[in-house]
């Protein structure tokens, strides 16, 4: 890679003489910043999402150091710099309503401040696609390193995971374990740093970003409590510094190509349906055409070849230990486009060449994989007629076809209120149907789409019924759970105007989703349709509100796609 010459942009700030230049340079040095610093190297921003509030990003303190010592090692100058953090199990009402916020704070503090490349730290869900997306906007060479998975937690003589969240759920339910084991079992899973143990949308999140490109190989799997997530960040540190004098920017790494590996290694690995709108979202900031559609194209016929949960049995720290991402990809190379360059400077093929797979049980082959379908089929009919996805490889083959009745919930209070009420009419043929539950209904589109079974079901041994809303569900999830159904209900979509009783046919295999209900019903409904859930009047929400995109369009702001560039419209103090 050849060595580019031209004038870095900090030094728009620190080789400035005069008043601006004493102004930036000594303000700096208060901090202990030596002069040779200012002498032209590299400024590297390091975007930080640690917060107490977002405990999967708890120890990025110490990634954030390992950073700085391989940036000066390779004659770089770090500052590091905080933006908003997005903790998914405690911010309200959903953190996905602030990903598009956080992602303006990134793009206005790296194109505002002295930086000449990025080194973004992400993990918990929506902290990594909310600071690519902004990075996008910007343009500036980056890479990405994820927190990495917390160690698989053990119970009561079993590994568990925040899947079993879901089953502990259930059983608590029906007496099977007390509020004592409950609270034990808390203790026993969350045990060491890091984000989620499974497949959820953490690690999906850092599967996309090795699969794009913009991480160094093993970023995805690395447990946090590794000493190697250190040195990884370490020598991320070191590349970050290279790639700025090598001029590789975001753009030149995130082509179309790159996207499409990225949806077949999500559909390889079982990855959550969170990717569809994430990555679409970052589609939209870099300029690179992508519909949800592609989704559906590039997924299928590729099957499960990572035995992890929720899709699979075992965990992210075993993955890592049986080979990592790269050996995934490398039992893909038939099918990916291995030419795609990556911020380390080779080839996405380069990087998984002399990858070695150590345990079959782990990570299949091709030709035999876990399961023979897996990745995110997208649905159309009446219901969805912009689309709607869902997660074969957690479903129920039983349900991937399927016709019932439905139960309607209005929103997520009338859900919670009526679940279990034993006169609530629902059987296992029946359709769950959750409305007001997208980008603008929620809003912020909550992760509430795999309902939980009314507890009269379960105690009929139910484990699995059709479940369908505009929402989204966490990627630790699992069930026959159809998300994102667009356009939502809060717009008067056909998802408004189902009605308890009518009958809904699901067929994956064809990818449809289907209302049996006639057209004219249809447009006497939508003629008497009234809208219950309200714009907010100010601030933030407002703004989300009044601008978000569709679900299939990746529920960006419409006025954020695209980007506006490095260069500052106002150079002086």
């Amino acid at each position: 890679m050849s060595i580019q010459k031209e004038e870095l942009r900090s030094s728009k700030w620190f080789g400035r003489k005069g008043k601006d230049g004493f102004i930036y340079r000594a303000w700096m040095k208060n901090q202990g910043t030596p002069p040779d610093m200012f002498d032209g190297r590299p400024v590297i921003g390091i975007c930080n999402t640690w917060s107490e509030l977002t405990p999967c990003n708890g120890h990025f303190r110490d990634l954030a150091e390992a950073v700085k010592k391989g940036v000066l090692e390779a004659g770089g100058f770090p500052v590091e710099f905080p933006v908003m953090s997005l903790g998914e199990t405690l911010i309200k009402p959903t953190a996905m309503l602030y990903r598009n916020l956080v992602s303006m704070d990134v793009e206005e503090s790296i194109r505002a401040n002295p930086i000449d490349g990025v080194v973004l730290l992400c993990g918990c869900d929506k902290t990594t696609p909310s600071l690519v997306m902004g990075a996008c906007s910007v343009d500036l060479p980056t890479i990405v390193i994820s927190g990495g998975p917390m160690l698989k937690g053990h119970w009561k003589g079993r590994d568990i995971g925040t899947s079993d969240i879901w089953r502990f759920d259930a059983a608590s339910k029906l007496g099977q374990i007390t509020q004592d084991e409950f609270v034990e079992a808390e203790y026993c899973m969350a045990r060491t740093q890091g984000h989620c143990a499974v497949m959820g949308t953490a690690s999906t999140m850092a599967v996309m970003m090795e699969a794009l490109g913009l991480s160094l190989p093993n970023n995805a799997a690395i447990p946090a409590a590794d000493a190697r997530r250190k040195v990884l960040s370490q020598i991320s540190g070191r590349r970050i510094v290279e790639m700025v004098r090598e001029n590789i920017s975001l753009s030149q790494i995130l082509t179309r190509k790159a996207f499409e590996n990225a949806i077949m290694v999500n559909a390889a690995m079982g990855g959550s349906t969170n990717f569809v709108i994430h990555l679409l979202a970052i589609a939209g900031r870099i300029g690179i055409d992508l519909n949800i559609d592609d989704f559906d194209k590039f997924s299928q016929h590729i099957p499960l070849l990572a035995n992890v949960q929720p899709s699979g049995e075992n965990y992210m720290e075993d993955l890592y230990y049986a080979g990592g991402l790269p050996s995934v990809m490398k039992e893909m190379q038939k099918i990916l486009h291995n030419d795609v360059l990556t911020v380390n400077g080779k080839s996405i093929g380069e990087n998984a060449s002399k990858a070695e797979v150590y345990d079959r049980n782990i990570i299949s082959t091709m030709e035999t994989p876990f399961k023979p379908e897996s990745g995110i089929v997208v649905l159309k009919g009446n219901m969805a007629p912009n689309g709607a996805v869902i997660k074969p490889s957690a479903a129920s083959p039983a349900l991937l076809k399927h016709s019932g009745k439905a139960v309607v919930f209005e929103n997520i209070e009338d859900y919670h209120a009526r679940i279990d009420l034993p006169e609530l009419e629902i059987d296992a043929n029946s359709v769950m149907v959750l409305k007001n539950v997208g980008p603008k209904g929620y809003p912020g589109m909550a992760e509430v789409g795999n309902m939980t079974l009314p507890k009269k079901l379960l105690e009929q041994g139910v484990t699995d019924i059709v479940r369908i809303s505009d929402g989204r569900m966490s990627g630790t999830g699992f069930g026959t759970v159809v998300l994102h159904v667009s356009p939502e209900a809060a717009v008067g979509g056909v998802l408004a105007l189902v009605q308890n009783g009518d009958r809904i046919s699901l067929d994956t295999h064809n990818r449809s989703l289907h209302l049996d209900v006639s057209d004219e019903e249809l447009a006497k409904r939508k003629k008497a349709w009234v809208q219950k859930e309200k714009i907010q009047p100010r601030g933030y929400v407002h703004l989300y509100q009044t601008h978000v995109e569709q679900a299939h369009l990746g529920a960006d702001m419409d006025f954020l796609k695209g980007g506006s560039g490095s260069t500052i419209t106002r150079d002086s103090h």
